[in-house]
């Protein structure tokens, strides 16, 4: 891992799930962090850009006057529903958003460069596990977002030989997650409340489910390999490589918090892939990158985490 004391990073996404989990870290590891925030924010200890993704002067402006070293681009419309009913915001945030973070970067010193991407990027005709060398080919609004991010981003390294990884990961849960939507803190929320838990599909679809601390190490972890020449230009996946039906998941959850209720079944998913799930082989062989946790042991403490944050 490369040391962070006094590094000078900037971070997109910062006040989201996966943003304010890896500006903690970074704070921990005595990294100097610029924010990028469209309103006041309660983060302390790091330094704020006042500004959204499509605010191209406010993110250059940023990269120089905090003389950024290592940018991480986790901003993203990233709720899938939300992308269905409203693609345009979806294709401003995640494609023009993206062109101005890599044109900004392109424009200063920056070091390095790392964009968190999404399995969703190889869209429903893929045959999982999805491995890095198969083609992006989103098709419904949030996936093709994302291929196409990705696609710029690959521009970017290989016509201007800027520094950049894209980082794909699994499904991510884990304590801080206000996305109540969302599979896992949502069935811990309804388990709390004594309410039985909501299944939007039939419960059969196939997700591969990566814990968020796993997940801040595994961007941290590629930044180090940066350093050392062996990750530009590439994309990797993370993840624990045990898919999971949206049953299975339900079910763990019911089990470890020792709950008899039972999901209702909604059956009411449209344009979901049937299976979603990546192959973490090239990080595990190429940058001998491996997890810490797995599943379970992730999920009990994200059970903790809604525990302490409902009482």
């Amino acid at each position: 891992m490369l040391n962070w004391k006094n590094k000078n990073v900037f971070v997109t996404g910062c006040t989201g799930f996966v943003g304010r989990h890896l500006v903690e870290e970074l704070l921990r590891l005595g990294a100097n962090v610029t924010g990028l925030v469209r309103t006041p924010s309660s983060f302390k200890g790091i330094n704020l850009a006042y500004g959204s993704l499509a605010d191209f002067d406010v993110i250059k402006k940023a990269l120089e006057d905090y003389k950024i070293d290592t940018v991480f681009h986790m901003a993203a419309q990233a709720v899938v529903g939300e992308a269905q009913t409203n693609p345009v915001g979806a294709f401003e945030t995640n494609i023009r958003g993206t062109w101005n973070i890599l044109e900004a970067c392109r424009q200063t010193s920056v070091a390095r460069v790392i964009v968190t991407s999404s399995e969703k990027v190889y869209g429903d005709l893929a045959v999982p596990p999805y491995v890095e060398s198969m083609l992006l080919n989103g098709r419904h609004p949030y996936d093709v977002s994302k291929s196409c991010a990705d696609l710029i981003a690959n521009s970017y390294y290989h016509t201007y030989q800027l520094p950049v990884c894209i980082v794909r990961c699994g499904n991510l849960y884990g304590g801080g997650d206000y996305h109540f939507t969302r599979l896992i803190p949502q069935t811990i929320r309804a388990v709390l409340q004594n309410e039985a838990p909501v299944i939007r599909s039939n419960g059969g679809l196939v997700r591969d489910f990566f814990y968020i601390e796993d997940a801040v190490r595994a961007h941290l972890f590629i930044a180090g390999k940066m350093e050392e020449g062996q990750a530009e230009g590439e994309a990797f996946h993370f993840g624990y490589e045990m898919p999971l039906t949206i049953q299975e998941v339900v079910k763990r959850v019911l089990e470890m918090m020792k709950s008899d209720l039972q999901p209702i079944m909604q059956n009411q998913t449209r344009y979901e892939n049937k299976q979603n799930y990546l192959s973490a082989k090239k990080a595990r062989d190429l940058l001998g990158w491996k997890p810490v946790y797995d599943f379970d042991s992730g999920l009990s403490k994200t059970i903790e985490w809604y525990r302490r944050y409902f009482n």
